[in-house]
């Protein structure tokens, strides 16, 4: 690891870089600030919501750009910015940096070194999403399995972990995601379904370093749900958990996606597939899981449940209820109960031909002949594609409009699954194992911006676009939308009706993760750009053909008439 030199005391004594530590209550109410973006997802809850309202609909018009940032890399820009005390702390593959977030000044820059092959054995896209802030210590994760704690101030390494064994880089895990931090202990899951790991989740010490518990999402032979698999597919049977969670405080509960089983060939892993697919609701001191709840069973379509969980309260009948929202990506929108994982509503949110709905009672999906012809080696036409109606980008929740704002992809494909594959931990177990072509019914949309009611699934409206928007989106309480386009734009939209209100070219594609916070009585909006990622890179959209690379970080404000 190499540490750029210091930009100096008075870069410092600008950007206000404080000794203050973020302590676990910090956090917890984080979502309630607004001069600081210190948790993934803008706060514990994963809404993404900001009570801010100097930026609306009235004057959006006048968002200009106050600076950028060049990131020197070419990967993508995935990355989720934190803010602490007038410092902007972002991340890419292989670079940490402090910014100042008034100038875009560079505060210090850290790069961090991989060994030759690591990036051999990254699936779907070189990238990180993001760190954590803790006790005045950057927390982030590296995508050959190890955790690094930073000085915030100085960027000088305080310790660094590596995942213990049998976690090796060459049996296809890697760390892509960002950190979880609650009371103390830096929570981190993995990615590598597609080169046949056994997934789990995993839990360290924040102020050492020293690693706590593991917990793997696939049971080992004579555990629970290790009859759900066939003979020994299990020791290979995927279940990633590459996107960060949420944290209720009052239950004690992290909620975690779990990925796809491995490989995408169903027939060489007959059975249910515990605990693939799945919600997770776990103790973060111990990681003891608590409850679980599998979308799809046996899913031959690469249909990862790793979507962050939302935590919200909303009326349910009439009774204001403390449930999780996931949009999955095999395109129902669940709604569980956020104590014992109860399901609430199921319900499609896109083009959904693999299953008719799914049962109330046990929350299993009414699959139809399409996904049983997938199971028999049949070719099929299959909506969503492999790429899902969202993928891995970022939801969210307006407690003042009651609905969710969601990206979405309206692409499906032609599917079979041949005679299945001989694996091994490292052996690759995904797009090689099955047969698929894209399939579109307008080229000139394959995606939504949508506004979604939570308990129907049904869209208030529905923005088109000429590509899918990989980009999060966040909303504000004066009712705006922020997103990227794949193309580049930054919008603002009517979160009450979909119109896009304000638009900017950025250099590249935008895959990031839109924040917004305060300064001196002033609000800014902060993202990334920068395209990358597994569709950029393997989907054959027309619209990105020529588009430029290279990650830049970006901050608006309103001009000052």
């Amino acid at each position: 690891m190499k540490r750029s030199a210091f930009a100096g005391a008075m870069i410092l004594a600008l950007s206000g870089v404080s000794s203050l530590a973020q302590t676990s209550q910090d956090l917890k109410a984080a979502g309630g600030t607004t001069g600081d973006v210190l948790v993934y997802g803008m706060g514990y809850s994963g809404q993404r919501f900001s009570p801010l309202t100097q930026i609306n609909k009235e004057n959006v018009s006048r968002l200009v750009p106050v600076w950028a940032y060049s990131l020197a890399d070419l990967q993508g820009g995935e990355g989720f910015p934190l803010v602490k005390d007038g410092v902007i702390y972002v991340t890419t593959h292989n670079a940490t940096v402090a910014v100042d977030a008034l100038s875009g000044k560079q505060i210090w820059r850290v790069i961090h070194e991989y060994p030759p092959e690591t990036l051999r054995v990254v699936c779907c896209g070189i990238v990180n999403r993001g760190a954590a802030i803790y006790e005045g210590m950057i927390i982030r994760a590296l995508m050959d399995d190890r955790l690094v704690a930073l000085d915030s101030a100085t960027g000088k390494e305080i310790w660094t972990a590596k995942s213990p064994d049998p976690v090796t880089h060459a049996n296809g895990y890697a760390m892509t995601g960002a950190p979880l931090i609650v009371d103390g202990v830096v929570i981190i899951g993995v990615a590598g379904a597609e080169y046949s790991h056994r997934g789990l989740v995993e839990g360290y010490d924040a102020k050492t370093g020293k690693h706590l518990w593991r917990l793997y999402t696939i049971p080992a032979e004579g555990e629970p749900g290790s009859e759900t698999w066939e003979g020994d597919s299990h020791q290979t049977g995927g279940g990633s958990s590459w996107v960060t969670g949420t944290y209720d405080a009052e239950l004690d509960l992290v909620y975690w996606g779990i990925g796809n089983p491995a490989p995408w060939n169903p027939r060489a892993r007959k059975g249910d597939n515990l605990f693939t697919n799945s919600i997770f609701a776990i103790r973060p001191k111990t990681g003891e899981r608590v409850w679980y709840y599998q979308a799809t069973p046996q899913d031959p379509f690469d249909y990862d449940a790793v979507q962050t969980p939302v935590i919200a309260t909303i009326n349910v009948d009439g009774n204001p209820r403390k449930i999780v929202m996931q949009a999955n990506r095999s395109g129902f929108l669940y709604v569980l109960d956020a104590k014992d994982g109860r399901l609430i509503a199921a319900n499609a949110y896109g083009k959904v031909n693999w299953a008719d709905g799914v049962d109330r009672e046990t929350g299993r999906p009414l699959t139809t002949d399409v996904f049983k012809g997938a199971l028999e080696g049949r070719t099929v036409t299959v909506w969503p594609s492999v790429s899902g109606v969202t993928n891995w980008q970022h939801m969210s929740f307006s407690p003042q409009t009651g609905m969710l704002y969601i990206n979405t992809i309206h692409v499906g494909m032609t599917y079979q699954a041949p005679e299945p594959p001989k694996l091994a931990p490292g052996k690759p177990s995904g797009a090689g194992t099955v047969k698929r072509t894209t399939v579109t019914e307008d080229p000139n949309v394959r995606g939504f911006l949508k506004a979604v009611d939570p308990l129907t699934g049904k869209s208030k409206w529905e923005t088109p676009y000429r590509s899918p928007n990989f980009s999060s989106t966040m909303v504000t309480a004066s009712n705006l939308v922020f997103t990227g386009v794949m193309t580049g734009e930054f919008q603002a939209l009517d979160a009450d009706t979909g119109k896009i209100l304000w638009s900017f070219q950025t250099p590249s594609g935008i895959v990031g993760q839109p924040i917004t916070w305060e300064r001196n009585g002033k609000q800014y909006v902060t993202v990334m750009s920068g395209i990358g990622g597994v569709y950029a890179q393997r989907a054959g959209d027309p619209n990105l053909e020529n588009l430029p690379t290279g990650v830049s970080l970006w901050t608006f404000a309103l001009f000052d008439k």
